[in-house]
Parts: C-alpha cells; structure tokens; sequence
C-alpha cells in the first residue's frame, strides 16, 4: 500500500484514463514476464482457496492429541500446532478464509470508492468540496487505526473485519477515482454530450466510467494486496476470524509465542501471506505499466 499512499499524498494519477482494449490486455500481460509469473502465482493460489478445503489431508479443527507441536513429518506435512491440528490443513483452508476477507473488503472499497470519487469529480463544485474534506479527515489516520476504530464498534469477527477494511479503504480509493474521472469529465465527447442535455447519470454510467476502467484493474490490484495485510494484522490481534477457523493472521499470531521451540508455527503462515502480497503488488506493477503510456515511453 506504500505505492498507493504516495499517489494519493501527492495528489497525482499515475495511470492515464485512456482505454486499451480488452483483447490486448493478457497479450501485454503475457509480453510482460513479472505480470505473467504473478498472474500465474495468483490463479494458483485462488485455485487453492477454492478448491483446497475439499482436499485437505485432516480435519483443520480436528485435535490430535498424539501429535503436539509434531514436527513436519510424513503423516502432517507442515507439523501440528499446539493442541495437535495439522498446519497443511489449516494453511490450506485458511487460503479461503483470507482470500475472501480481502476480496470481498476490496469490493466495498471499489464501489463506494468509485461512486463517492466519480460523483466528486463530475458534479463539482461544493458537493466535491464537501466530500473530498470528509476523504481527507478520514485519510488524517492510518487505514489500519480506522479499521480497528470499527471493529472495535462493530465488534471482532469475520464479517465485521471485512466491513472495516472495506470502509477504511475508502477515502485513498476515492481520492486516486477522482483524479482520472476529472480527465474523463474534461474530454471532448463528454462535454458534447453534457451540451445536447445528455442526463449526468447516463454520462457518469456509460462514458466517464468505462473510461476509467484500466485505472480501475490497476487500483484494485494494488489494494488487494493491502487489504491481505490488513486481514492479517486484525487476525494477528484477535478482532478478524474467530477460533476456531483458520485464518493465516490467526494461525501466525498463535505461532509468535513458540518461535523457539516450533518454528513452522508462524514461519509457514508468514510466508503463504508474503507469496500471496508479494504476487498480488507485483501484478499490480506490471499492470500501472501497461497501462500508463509514459511508462513505455521511458522504457
């Protein structure tokens, strides 16, 4: 999300508003090595979040009592925690669990983000003032304070730490939308059609929109892997999942207190949640350059 503060700090668009068709898209990706290895990676694990909880070796909430703190071994691959539940198991369901969270959150932020930063920028004026000094309050505190601000009203559990990743997410969504909708707003066809009295919601929903559509994939890419973070630090604190689900936060931070003696506890979670981020902000790289035209111009 480091990328994505920048941006909206300094108040610039890194990706123009400007189409590439559809059919060109996964040409480019496939020319592009980074996007093709990280889109590659991100179909594997989404095939794993889907299908993996039907193919898991044990029960994930099942306690072996014969097989505390185990080792990796043939029997539990990635060893058993400390009541006796096979890591692989829960890692492998956990995809889902986590996956979902941050789908799902990702998608509240989209669609509000879009609507609050589309309605901004086209309307103007004090409607524009109005909501984008709301943005700038909410974006004066840390995306993970505000989402522990509302789950600490709405309460700890899955749902509600979805919700509040969702909404603190936002105000930087918004801020990025409104920067390409105000090129769109500016550009000639949608002037022409805002003077033969074309209704505002029919420009916002079939010009300014599609045309904002790339800007659109490379945001969201980039704030998935955010929200996978922001996922695991409220499973890390106890207020994302409940136990005894299994959640990749959950299990790392039920690992942190046996680093010494059981280091596939919060090693083998650490890492599915680095791979995972890791792929996610590299597709979502190679897609800004894709997109932006002064990238290729520089290359």
């Amino acid at each position: 999300m480091s990328e994505v503060s920048k941006t909206v700090q300094s108040g610039s668009v890194a990706v123009e508003a400007r189409g590439l068709p559809r059919f060109q898209l996964m040409d480019k990706i496939l020319q592009n090595k980074a996007a093709k290895v990280s889109l590659m990676m991100i179909i594997l694990i989404i095939l794993i979040g889907i299908v993996g909880p039907w193919f898991v070796p044990h029960d994930p909430t099942k306690t072996y009592y014969e097989a505390f703190l185990q080792e990796p071994s043939a029997e539990h691959w990635l060893g058993t925690d400390a009541i006796g539940r096979d890591m692989l198991s829960r890692l492998l369901y956990g995809t889902r669990v986590t996956l979902m969270v941050a789908v799902m959150a990702v998608g509240i932020t989209v669609v509000l983000g879009t609507l609050i930063g589309v309605v901004s920028a086209y309307v103007g004026g004090l409607v524009d003032h109005l909501l984008m000094r709301i943005m700038d309050i909410l974006l004066a505190l840390p995306g993970i304070v505000l989402a522990l601000a509302i789950v600490a009203v709405l309460g700890p559990s899955q749902t509600n730490a979805m919700i509040a990743i969702g909404i603190s997410s936002i105000p930087s969504f918004a801020r990025l939308i409104r920067g390409a909708a105000l090129v769109i707003k500016s550009s000639g066809y949608v002037e022409a059609s805002r003077s033969i009295g074309t209704p505002n919601w029919w420009i916002i929903l079939f010009q300014v929109i599609p045309n904002i559509t790339n800007v659109l994939i490379v945001y969201t890419t980039l704030f998935v892997g955010g929200a996978i973070l922001d996922t695991a630090a409220l499973g890390f604190i106890g207020l994302g999942a409940q136990p005894p689900t299994p959640e990749w936060g959950t299990m790392l931070s039920e690992g942190k207190d046996y680093l010494s003696d059981a280091w596939w506890l919060a090693t083998f979670p650490g890492l599915a949640i680095t791979i995972v981020v890791f792929a996610v902000n590299i597709l979502g790289d190679a897609l800004r350059d894709i997109f932006d035209p002064r990238t290729q111009k520089r290359k």
